[in-house]
């Protein structure tokens, strides 16, 4: 299925970017592609687009080129029905787009599933990676014993509710509920007009991997075995500190791969913490870039 009646949106002028189309591994993946110079790639999580980045992409863009993409399912891209939706497609797709993009000395800036998914196109090709700005993300597998955050939802019944009221996702994942617009929800709940667009956001919840047999597990633990192939690399690390999936103790496992890594808390932003604090954000990667 394709997503054509969003193409030429720009939610009140809000997300004003030229669409990109890319064919990667049988869709059309949606980019934005604005700007000139040394590449950053923003990548998003769940159940976000690009729309998330749209402040980075106005006033990065002005000194660099800024690459935001739609992961398979989201946003302005193509759903497939015959995918699984797994990590490791998502970061076949992205490993596709970057080298028919012929990208290097690449800028990543990761956030939640986009984490892991850029982190897996990072440690195989680290020689066209310059900078890694890692923002409320993780890369690792929870123990058999410990449940996911869904669990409750799948007990009662309830977890589809849950994923397709994306309007409430936005808002539990934002501190600072003032920011929150009826443009922004809009943008947000676009890419989701039926129930037969929710594909990706059912799937993105459940890959999380539990226990070594998970099918996503092997590759997570894959990824962060190999994430010292990036030791050398520019990194800072960003934080909102009221992010309850990604809570603040969350740093600590980032320190003890990357001990020395420059660390920014953010105490007012949660888990979109580029929706709750897009100034600050963007002035701390501005002063990385250029310094860097």
């Amino acid at each position: 299925m394709n997503r054509n009646y969003m193409k030429n949106a720009t939610f009140n002028g809000t997300f004003p970017f030229k669409p990109h189309f890319k064919k990667i591994n049988g869709f059309k993946m949606h980019y934005v592609d604005e700007g000139k110079g040394a590449p950053i790639i923003c990548l998003h999580g769940m159940p976000t687009w690009s729309y998330l980045y749209r402040n980075f992409i106005r006033d990065l863009s002005n000194a660099n080129r800024v690459i935001a993409p739609d992961h398979m399912g989201f946003g302005k891209s193509d759903i497939p029905l015959n995918k699984e939706y797994r990590m490791h497609e998502h970061i076949d797709n992205l490993k596709e787009f970057l080298l028919k993009l012929d990208l290097w000395d690449i800028t990543l800036v990761l956030q939640d599933w986009g984490g892991p998914i850029g982190l897996g196109f990072a440690v195989d090709f680290p020689n066209r990676i310059k900078r890694l700005i890692i923002m409320n993300t993780s890369v690792g597998i929870l123990r058999d014993d410990k449940k996911p955050w869904y669990a409750k939802l799948e007990e009662k019944g309830i977890y589809r509710q849950f994923i397709m009221n994306i309007e409430a996702i936005i808002k539990a994942g934002m501190y600072h509920k003032n920011r929150v617009t009826e443009t922004m929800i809009e943008a947000y709940t676009a890419p989701f007009p039926k129930r037969n667009y929710y594909i990706g956001a059912l799937a993105w919840p459940k890959d999380i991997p539990v226990g070594k047999k998970h099918p996503s597990a092997k590759g997570m633990i894959d990824i962060r075995k190999n994430l010292k192939k990036l030791s050398n690399k520019k990194k800072i690390l960003i934080w909102g500190l009221k992010d309850s999936i990604f809570p603040e103790r969350v740093i600590n496992s980032w320190h003890k791969i990357y001990p020395n890594i420059p660390t920014f808390k953010i105490k007012d932003a949660s888990h979109f913490l580029q929706e709750d604090a897009p100034e600050k954000i963007i002035s701390i990667i501005k002063e990385f870039v250029s310094n860097q």
